[in-house]
């Protein structure tokens, strides 16, 4: 019996995986950021590894203020005392009871001041491009894990799902600048370029790597090039970034640095509440603000939890990176207003001081600019200003909409206009015709080319910075996302229609884009359609008057979207026309005369004319 209970007890204990393990050594699979430069703030180290419980932290040269290991010796946070004195290669050392560890890490020297980093303004013409929609620069990293070449079956399975990885890249991007600046952009602004390793994640939405280019894309010196080559043009290059969340497919979804690194878990979170009004209210309960800025966006995206002091650390470092490697000229910040106020005060404020020119638009998606402007830099809601450039113009761009498609009466642009007085700085807004986000334009009901072509004069000459999407200038369709967000035509091999080639364009095509070209080059040849200042002078349900003035600079716009001539008699006294009488077209069929008292100004069926006013 005895020998029999021995003989069980030594079997169970063998087949039991509850038996000690081996101590064992820590390990370092991965350092965030992996570098940094000297003379910038002392940077938080996000290591990843195992083992790091009980293990003590040095890096040669330069004091730890403190250390931050996660319960399960996963994480570690090394809270650097100080930056580096000189730019060179140190070693993190990780040394416990069981053995220890090194990895090098390097501190770079700080590129000139003037390498990038010009911001934008309302002189610009920005251009948003999806990356993998664009055009395919290198056939060698497409398919659903970009191992594949561009006519493989695997590729060109991904290039027929809506939702696949189409294969556009930053070569595909680079290669056609010539194009861009025929069009007269001289702003690129391209969407995440994040590693996104899930399998519908080609938007660059879904992070799984803060700190690394997805291999769809191409590579950081891909991006680097892209960068020059725009830089050389005198091009800018304004780069998407997420602070609000990552992936869901991201290693830190199952395995947090700290407990309160997100807004709740993968099981147990709320959904985002996309409407903002409540952070307007100073009088709104917490209850109706908290899915605001907590909930997990499309119930599926993560919420970064900036509360928490290294995730802040971690997310500003991270805007510091990629602007500081790439020599960014300006940033596009997704969904802004999902983020509590202070940490965008402490973000942009980090990066004006290191950047005083580099300029940051944010997405405020809405219709009231009562709600727009709050997010304003210069603007205090709750105790904060959100130090922010300026967030894209999404009111004036529903007005747009509607007022060119018919849905609504033109005074609903006077109606948005009048309210510019809400911004500390209206100049510096960016209004656009679609988005990567929107129905396009052209597939909204009653929408004409005539239409598009109106809407384009008008973004091209009303007050702040014009932001086209790849497409517009081909009066592009698009229905709802991901229909929207079609293949560009003459970016990828085997697709019918280069567009990159004025032979190859549609008659549709080739109106548009000449009408889109011929506007920017006015545009860009007229201080008053960039910088001068806005007066409205006349708007009905069908017409609209407005003038811009840079100081001796006089510039008329007269839109009328009715399918019958007008002649409207424009008043000039009191105005910024007042005693102008000489009248210069500059674009468009219409004309303008001196009368008695002021001008008569005489527009055909669905025309536009632009004249300079001496």
């Amino acid at each position: 019996m005895l020998r029999f209970r021995s003989v069980f007890v030594s079997l169970s204990l063998a087949a039991c995986s509850c038996l000690p393990m081996a101590a064992q050594a820590p390990a370092i699979k991965k350092i965030d950021p992996p570098n940094w430069w000297v003379n910038m703030p002392a940077p938080m180290l996000l290591l990843n590894g195992e083992h790091f419980t009980g293990a003590r932290f040095t890096i040669n040269g330069i004091a730890i203020d403190h250390t931050v290991i996660s319960d399960n010796g996963h994480w570690a946070e090394l809270w650097l005392a100080k930056d580096a004195a000189r730019a060179g290669s140190v070693t993190i050392t990780v040394e416990s009871a069981q053995g220890k560890t090194t990895a090098p890490f390097r501190f770079e020297t700080r590129r000139d001041a003037n390498d990038g980093f010009a911001g934008f303004s309302s002189k610009d013409v920005m251009y948003l491009i999806m990356t993998d929609r664009f055009a395919d620069g290198d056939t060698t990293n497409d398919g659903p894990e970009a191992k594949d070449s561009a006519d493989s079956a695997a590729a060109q399975a991904q290039r027929k799902d809506p939702h696949g990885w189409h294969g556009g890249d930053l070569r595909g991007i680079e290669q056609h600048l010539d194009y861009l600046q025929a069009l007269g952009i001289n702003t690129v602004w391209i969407t995440p370029v994040y590693q996104n390793h899930d399998r519908n994640s080609y938007h660059g939405y879904g992070a799984t790597d803060m700190y690394a280019v997805d291999e769809h894309y191409g590579s950081l010196d891909d991006l680097k090039s892209l960068s020059k080559a725009l830089h050389t043009r005198g091009m800018k290059l304004v780069l998407d970034t997420v602070p609000n969340h990552v992936g869901p497919a991201h290693p830190w979804v199952n395995d947090e640095p700290e407990p309160t690194w997100f807004h709740g878990t993968k099981a147990k979170h709320t959904v985002a509440q996309m409407e903002f009004q409540p952070l307007t209210n100073s009088h709104a309960p917490w209850s109706t603000q908290r899915d605001i800025t907590e909930g997990w966006f499309v119930d599926t995206l993560p919420d970064n939890n900036q509360s928490n002091p290294a995730n802040a650390k971690y997310l500003t470092q991270n805007a510091i990176w990629w602007t500081e490697e790439a020599g960014l000229d300006g940033l596009r910040i997704d969904t802004f207003p999902y983020v509590q106020r202070d940490f965008w005060t402490e973000f942009n404020g980090t990066l004006h001081t290191l950047y005083p020119n580099l300029t940051s638009v944010g997405e405020v998606s809405g219709t009231d600019p009562i709600i727009n402007s709050s997010f304003a830099g210069g603007v205090t809601r709750d105790g904060a200003d959100t130090k922010l450039w300026t967030p894209l113009d999404y009111p004036l761009h529903f007005a747009i909409r509607n007022a060119f498609t018919g849905f609504s009466p033109m005074t609903e642009l006077t109606t948005i206009l009048r309210q510019d007085s809400l911004y500390p700085h209206p100049e510096r807004l960016v209004p656009f015709l679609d988005n990567h986000d929107l129905i396009r334009f052209a597939s909204e009901p009653n929408a004409t080319l005539r239409g598009g072509e109106l809407a384009m004069a008008f973004l091209a000459t009303v007050r702040g910075m014009p932001q086209l999407y790849s497409g517009n200038e081909l009066y592009m369709e698009g229905w709802q996302d991901p229909d929207n967000r079609r293949d560009f035509p003459g970016g990828f091999a085997g697709e019918k229609g280069d567009v990159f080639q004025a032979t190859s364009r549609t008659p549709v095509q080739a109106e548009m884009f000449d009408w889109t070209s011929r506007l920017l080059a006015v545009r860009k040849a007229t201080p008053a359609l960039q910088t001068g200042a806005l007066q409205i002078l006349y708007t009905s349900t069908d017409s609209i008057v407005y003038t811009r003035t840079e100081g001796k600079q006089h510039v008329l716009i007269a839109l009328h979207r009715g399918g019958e001539d007008v002649t409207l008699h424009m008043p000039t006294a009191e105005t910024s026309l007042a005693g102008l009488q000489n009248s210069t077209s500059l674009f468009g069929t219409g004309s303008v005369q001196s009368e008695k008292n002021g001008l008569a100004i005489q527009l055909p069926a669905n025309s536009v004319v632009i004249s300079s006013m001496q």
